[in-house]
């Protein structure tokens, strides 16, 4: 079963439509003390980091999320915070997954970064089975995860950023698998089958 963090920062019902459509019925939680029953785990995220990150410190999934020993992946802003840090509100975050997170250097270009975009240096892991290079994904954001030994995937909007990455049983997506038509239906269904 999995497990939909519910921090009251996220578009929950987007993910859950977008499992129910791979024939996968995720449940929403809304207590940290429920999380460890669950085989995997979501954190989806919109919004501001810092206001994000308080809130999972003050209901306690900071710790639920630490504690857990099972496939959790990141969404979005929920990728970030898995990270060591963010420029956003400059706040320490879980440390689940090595580097931090930067404002986006766009070069120029229009900010945030909206829209569809090539995934690029793909590397071979269980969740990006099936996933090429080039392939195109949705982002919205403007502040980017570091690309370190943890990347899986990297994405390019004025530099390169960490589109997909993983450590242990923790994993990210910075774009949103949910409006990525098939190819983020396949990376939700490799997070499905993933095993550690």
């Amino acid at each position: 079963m999995i497990a939909i963090i519910n921090t009251g920062c996220a578009n929950i019902n987007s993910v859950r439509f977008a499992f129910e459509r791979l024939g996968v019925t995720p449940e929403v939680i809304t207590d940290p003390a429920k999380l460890a029953h669950f085989d995997r785990a979501i954190l989806p995220g919109v919004g501001h980091a810092k206001v994000a990150m308080e809130r999972l410190t003050t209901l306690g999934w900071d710790t639920a999320i630490n504690d857990y020993q099972k496939p959790l992946m990141g969404i979005c802003l929920g990728m970030q915070l898995l990270c060591n840090s963010t420029e956003e509100g400059n706040i320490t975050c879980l440390g689940k997954i090595p580097g931090d997170v930067s404002a986006l250097d766009v070069k120029g270009l229009t900010a945030p970064h909206m829209g569809w975009n090539n995934l690029t240096h793909c590397v071979e892991h269980p969740l990006t089975a099936n996933i090429s290079r080039n392939d195109q994904v949705y982002f919205v954001h403007s502040f980017a995860h570091s690309v370190n030994d943890s990347t899986l995937a990297q994405g390019e909007y004025g530099q390169c950023f960490s589109a997909i990455v993983a450590k242990d049983n923790y994993a990210g997506m910075q774009f949103h698998p949910e409006r990525s038509a098939k190819v983020g239906a396949t990376l939700l269904q490799n997070f499905v089958n993933w095993t550690l």
